[in-house]
């Protein structure tokens, strides 16, 4: 029976060269600068067009390495390969955004001496881990002359920091008893602004009604030059302020906010630009509004990506229908996966599940409930993305998300499959997916730029 068995491989194990641990390390330390600077879909898909600028890509297909973006918040990237597009191009996807906190339009407070911004929370989070943590606002204010005022505060060591407080377990009993999802009430995820009031004018002016409110408009025209209308038209987040850092003893663990699914837009995007003499024509698409279902103009179900093919083709390879490129094209969405938590084995099945510094995991399908909402990656398809990962020796593992009729979620895959295109998911796994610091494996990091880059390779 010897070789006959399937057996997962470590990345420990795999990559033990000193070369490669230096190699790891490197793009570690990288990622954690990325993921610490890139904490909003703005910020990533900003970040993601300096690098490729500093490539050599231009916006537009004028040449053949090309980039567009929209809104800011979803980029397309593409470098022209030796073969016609005809025969299809190698693509991968991932999202920009996460989960978090988005301020209201009309947010400011004053509830018993606190200033404060009532949120709306974004994505799927577990809303008491938002309570009692230091958070940064990050976004944009866009006033009505049309210029944009960037807002980053709360990362810098002398900038003030912002929280949800939370109630003290002498007056929690009587939640002790409530579901979870009864126990935290969303309308009062109300961040901490600020505490000081307006004082009585030397004048005798009376001090205003909501005074610490008043003062905190003060401020904000201080720091911005805004008034209150307008944050009708701002989108501020509120994020986890801090670095992303190395976990554990052995610092064989990343620890920071957004990794699902920054990992992937990191390692897709080094990957894409190491790739340089590819033999398909390779193109990057990061979507923003994953999280909540996909939609809107910089979501996958919207025709930004369509356009950017149809951009290129009409560049590149006018005689072509896109279709035909469409239908040839092979895909990874990138995104994360779940890895086994060491205390909650039980919500998986442990055969078929995905375990930290095992390498790339690749999900066959996603959605739930009898695999409603999912793409079913052809087995053809997955034949060939392990001979493009084996011949490399790159670790790979097949899982899926969690029980049948526990576990399930969607991505961004049947988005892309609905052109015809081979399609699986890949990417990481992460432990404490969706709370505010997820947890990464660093060989899983290198793995899935390794991978990545095969992919791109491959003939």
């Amino acid at each position: 029976m010897d070789g006959l068995e399937s057996v997962s491989r470590s990345g420990w194990e795999t990559y033990r060269a000193p070369e490669q641990r230096r190699a790891m390390d490197e793009l570690a330390r990288a990622y954690i600068r990325f993921l610490s600077d890139c904490k909003t879909e703005r910020e990533a898909a900003a970040g993601a067009v300096a690098a490729l600028e500093a490539a050599g890509f231009s916006e537009g297909f004028a040449s053949g390495r090309a980039w567009k973006s929209l809104h800011g918040k979803a980029v397309f990237a593409a470098r022209r390969g030796r073969r016609p597009l005809s025969e299809g191009v190698r693509l991968i996807s991932a999202h920009t955004d996460s989960p978090r906190l988005d301020l209201k339009q009309r947010p400011l407070i004053e509830q018993a001496g606190v200033g404060q911004a009532k949120t709306h929370y974004y994505g799927g989070l577990r809303k008491y881990q938002w309570f009692a943590r230091p958070l940064a606002l990050h976004g944009v204010i866009v006033k009505t002359d049309g210029r944009v005022i960037p807002v980053r505060l709360g990362e810098d060591d002398s900038d003030p920091v912002f929280t949800v407080a939370d109630l003290l377990p002498h007056l929690a009993h009587k939640d002790s008893s409530l579901k979870l999802s009864d126990a935290f009430d969303a309308e009062k995820l109300n961040v901490i602004l600020g505490h000081e009031p307006v004082l009585k004018g030397e004048d005798g002016r009376e001090a205003p009604k909501e005074p610490v409110r008043a003062r905190m408009l003060e401020l904000l025209h201080e720091a911005y030059s805004i008034r209150e209308d307008d944050l009708i038209s701002a989108e501020l987040e509120a994020v986890p302020a801090g670095p992303a850092r190395f976990v554990g003893l052995d610092r064989g663990i990343i620890g920071g906010y957004g990794q699902d699914d920054r990992i992937c837009v990191y390692t897709a995007l080094s990957a894409f630009l190491e790739a340089e003499d590819p033999e398909y024509t390779t193109c990057l698409i990061f979507w923003d509004k994953e999280e909540i279902g996909s939609d809107g103009s910089t979501g996958a179900s919207s025709r930004f990506f369509e356009y950017c093919m149809e951009d290129m083709a009409a560049a590149w390879e006018p005689a072509t229908a896109v279709r035909t490129i469409m239908m040839h094209t092979r895909a990874l969405s990138g995104d994360v996966h779940a890895a086994v938590d060491p205390d909650w084995q039980d919500r998986h099945e442990l055969k078929n599940a995905a375990f930290f510094g095992k390498g790339l995991a690749f999900c066959k399908f996603t959605g739930s409930r009898g695999k409603y909402g999912a793409n079913d990656a052809h087995p053809e398809y997955l034949g060939w993305v392990r001979s493009v990962l084996d011949a490399r020796n790159i670790p790979w593992q097949m899982a899926e998300l969690g029980k049948v009729d526990v576990g399930g979620g969607g991505t961004v895959a049947l988005f892309l499959a609905a052109y015809g295109m081979d399609v699986v998911d890949a990417g990481p796994a992460l432990l404490g997916m969706h709370s505010p610091f997820e947890l990464s494996s660093v060989p899983d990091l290198y793995a899935a730029k390794l991978a990545y880059r095969a992919f791109f390779e491959a003939e």
